[in-house]
């Protein structure tokens, strides 16, 4: 079995369908599971498949830790 390859900003924006800045608010709104490597943030992109099949990037859902 071979490990995951981590993915940079721009390739799991290209992924999603999204931009660079939202995967930054996301990252530090939502709660987007990201790991910092040096300056470099690096992903997985089964994780961050589950996080949007959970609804993490539902914009009309609070944000992580901001809940009524």
């Amino acid at each position: 079995m071979t490990a995951e390859p981590w993915v940079s900003v721009d390739q799991i924006a290209e992924h999603l369908g999204v931009t660079r800045d939202s995967i930054y608010r996301w990252i530090d709104r939502k709660g987007l599971p990201a790991h910092r490597v040096g300056r470099l943030w690096k992903f997985q992109v089964s994780e961050v498949d589950d996080w949007v099949r959970a609804g993490g990037a539902d914009e009309h859902a609070a944000p992580e830790g901001k809940g009524l």
